[in-house]
């Protein structure tokens, strides 16, 4: 990797600085983009997805906190444009503001804020075309979980039902200074789906009765639904339903048609 590698990471800001440019390689061949496209970068750190990022894409942007990363990525990436703010406190919309062309984001996320910025891509709609991702293997075996399985759960159903995602490789703790405790992997996620083809933008219900109903359904997994959702829906469900059966055994656009119920109860 390049010489400013000596930075020494940060364990206040979840640093695990990827050190292995073959496996950079293969995170940025993953990128569904050209050049003329926009590239968001979350946590370029020392810069190993950044160098490769910005030798094939002219219009790349990035998020990061760490005053030590910003002077490195302005030194060895000069034509990139540094966002010195968190992503999860960013307004993200200037991003798309007078482009026409394809926003995606990648990053090596810090894993103690992993689910935060995925449910941000979640809520950010059609924004983005395509995000990449390198987070912890538990994560992405949630992300990608199948019902009737212990990583299903709320993760597993809002990904699902708002877009595509999957596991691209699995990448050892031994590539990154320090290792990490956890294994790694890489998973690609773009909006929209067969059931909702742009994603929150097709939903018949509003956004947040959704996430209400998935995250009431999950508090108590091992309850029925019958009584889980009691809060919300009280002894009526739509006709038909099996209320005797748990969240974990759901296929996730059955939470669509239970959040919508709720909202014709509460008209």
């Amino acid at each position: 990797m390049h010489r400013y590698m000596y930075l020494k990471p940060q364990k206040s800001l979840g640093q695990h600085f990827l050190k292995d440019s073959n496996i950079a390689r293969k995170i940025v061949n993953s990128l569904e983009a050209a050049d003329g496209d926009r590239v968001v970068e979350i946590g370029p750190g020392t810069g190993a997805l950044t160098v490769l990022l910005s030798q094939r894409f002219s219009d790349l942007h990035v998020f990061e906190v760490d005053p030590r990363s910003i002077e490195v990525i302005g030194r060895i990436c000069p034509g990139v444009v540094i966002h010195p703010v968190s992503f999860l406190d960013a307004g993200l919309d200037f991003l798309s503001q007078n482009f026409s062309g394809k926003l995606v984001v990648v990053g090596n996320l810090p894993y103690f804020i992993t689910s935060p910025i995925l449910f941000r891509i979640l809520d950010s709609g059609m924004l983005f075309s395509q995000a990449v991702f390198m987070i912890q293997k538990e994560v992405a075996d949630r992300l990608t979980a199948r019902p009737r399985t212990k990583e299903y759960g709320i993760l597993s159903v809002q990904t699902q039902v708002l877009g595509n995602v999957e596991q691209l490789f699995s990448v050892s703790r031994h590539v990154f200074q320090p290792p990490p405790k956890v294994e790694s992997a890489v998973i690609t996620y773009r909006p929209g789906n067969a059931h909702f083809p742009r994603s929150s933008e097709d939903l018949p219900v509003s956004l947040d009765s959704f996430k209400m109903v998935v995250r009431t359904a999950f508090q108590q997994r091992r309850k029925k639904l019958s009584n889980a959702l009691k809060s919300l829906l009280g002894d009526e469900f739509p006709n038909g339903f099996d209320a005797g059966r748990r969240a974990e055994e759901l296929e996730p656009p059955e939470f669509v048609e239970l959040a919508a119920w709720h909202e014709h109860l509460q008209k």
